[in-house]
């Protein structure tokens, strides 16, 4: 058998996949990822679509929900836990729109929703990107 592939990479792939690109970050970043959840969807649901604005649930690929861990308090109990979600149809369109390995565009997007865990924002995120580039 060649090992080749003709399935879509399933849920727990994805988990997988994103689960060790946390691990591949430097423990000051992990010691503060401990109680984040990663969720594997396929696609954002109506509510999630309209909070952000979007008619087409191809155009999300991730999202972070949660307090920002400089937001975080011991009196704010009662909070779920914070949690990424990982779209897996808009990842996979991507994934062959773009060619990229499904391993670095899974770990681009669980990074970027790690930002948001951090504070920083969409613009701020990019000017990041772009400056390492």
């Amino acid at each position: 058998m060649s090992g080749f592939r003709t399935f879509a990479p399933d849920a727990a792939t994805i988990e997988r996949m994103a689960c060790e690109a946390i691990g591949r970050l430097p423990e000051e970043f992990r010691v503060h990822l401990s109680d984040v959840v990663v969720q594997i969807e396929d696609f954002a649901d109506e509510e999630v679509l309209r909070e952000m604005e979007l008619e087409d649930p191809w155009q999300l690929t991730g999202l972070y929900r949660g307090r920002p861990i400089g937001e975080q308090s011991i009196w704010s109990s009662g909070d779920l836990p914070s949690m990424i979600h990982l779209f897996r149809r808009p990842l996979l369109e991507e994934w062959a729109e773009t060619g990229v390995a499904l391993e670095d565009l899974v770990a681009h997007v669980v990074i970027h929703e790690i930002g948001h865990h951090f504070g920083f924002s969409d613009e701020e995120m990019q000017a990041i990107e772009d400056g390492a580039g």
